[in-house]
């Protein structure tokens, strides 16, 4: 009787483990293809910190630096889109 509880566990483990194969997307990108995702969501998380710094900003300059900060970024995430 152990052995056929035994043989059932196995059967689960390895049905849950093809499950998870199916259900995890294919990691097959390039290191580059990374390494361009991992830009983009850098940038992207600048931006919008600047543009939350923008929302709250009340001196002239800083604001006009923000502005510049923000076209810069939406920039280079342009060029980012544009070698893909």
């Amino acid at each position: 009787m152990a052995r056929g509880w035994e043989s059932k566990a196995v059967e689960d483990q390895i049905g849950s483990a093809e499950a998870d194969k199916t259900a995890r997307p294919k990691a097959s990108s390039s290191q580059s293809a990374r390494e361009k995702q991992a830009r983009r969501d850098s940038l992207l998380l600048s931006k919008a910190e600047i543009v939350n710094r923008l929302k709250t900003a009340r001196n002239e300059r800083y604001r006009a630096q923000l502005e510049m900060a923000l076209e810069h970024l939406e920039g280079k995430l342009r060029e980012l889109e544009r070698d893909s």
